[in-house]
């Protein structure tokens, strides 16, 4: 037994690394997203990547996050920051993030904002069906290559909460190789209160949505391999791997991971906002951090 102990103390440490994190203390506000100054950019380049105003810009940009993805009113309409809007385990975090959708009449529309400035309440993103608001990480670190863990938290309310039947596109790449949906998918009908874990369009992992429950996730990213699993918990629960990797498109360029919300309306309408409340988001290498109290 004496031998044993002794062998152990050289064992190696596994350990992970944090390349990136969006952890909210005490101090940061709403204000920070909007300390970025205005670039000269095309009226085409405009089109093709912004959704409505720019208060950051690619030259000035203030981490941890990028946010350009949203509707025209001030962003305090469509973010919120407070120690309430955290997962109370999440130790990493000061505060959590309220990230809005809000779309009452006031809004201005994507195809109004270079012609009359009108008003009809769509929001919507370059004249099509769908309604954003997202944060885009800031960073310089790649976070595309090796075995990765994406670490968030998500939960909603009763006031506020989004439309099942809607579908709306959570924690997504720009590719959409894995993702979280919730509401009805495209080409269903009725309500759909299920929250959902795809790779490439697939089902792989379920539950029902539940106002007040806290859901933690870490994507399992293995870009040289190819393949994405998750690993899932509620409330305080240590992350567990529900779904083992399978095969996949891995990509991105370290700044196309969206933390938010897309929604499509599947040609319906409705004027109400919508709220999703997010902390203990970060990005590790390494063995995967299983307490949702974070890297800490």
């Amino acid at each position: 037994m004496e031998k044993m102990k002794s062998l152990l103390l050289f064992l190696p440490l596994v350990r992970c690394d944090v390349l990136w994190s969006g952890f909210f203390d005490a101090n940061f506000t709403v204000d920070h997203f909007d300390e970025c100054t205005l670039p000269s950019i095309s009226p085409s380049h405009l089109l093709r990547t912004l959704y409505s105003r720019l208060p950051g810009s690619w030259s000035n940009q203030i981490p941890p996050y990028q946010w350009y993805i949203h509707g025209s009113q001030p962003t305090s309409h469509y973010l919120g920051l407070s120690s309430n809007f955290k997962n109370p385990a999440d130790k990493a975090d000061a505060q959590g993030i309220r990230i809005t959708i809000v779309l009452p009449p006031s809004i201005i529309p994507f195809q109004s904002i270079f012609t009359d400035g009108t008003k009809d309440g769509t929001s919507s993103w370059n004249g099509q069906p769908m309604m954003r608001s997202e944060l885009i990480p800031q960073t310089t670190a790649n976070m595309g290559q090796g075995h990765l863990y994406y670490h968030f938290s998500l939960s909603t309310s009763k006031t506020n909460a989004p439309n099942p039947s809607f579908e709306h596109q959570i924690a997504f790449f720009e590719s959409h190789f894995t993702e979280l949906k919730y509401g009805r998918l495209s080409g269903a009908t009725g309500d759909d209160n299920t929250l959902r874990w795809m790779v490439s369009g697939q089902t792989k992992w379920s539950t029902p949505l539940v106002a007040g429950t806290w859901y933690n996730f870490a994507y399992d990213i293995d870009f040289g391999a190819g393949t994405v699993g998750l690993w899932a918990s509620t409330g305080s629960e240590a992350l567990a791997k529900v779904v083992e990797n399978v095969g996949a498109s891995t990509s991105t360029n370290s700044q196309d991971w969206h933390v938010g919300e897309l929604r499509l309306d599947n040609g319906g309408t409705s004027a109400a906002a919508e709220d999703w409340f997010w902390s203990g988001v970060y990005v590790e290498s390494g063995s995967v951090t299983t307490d949702v109290a974070g890297p800490v």
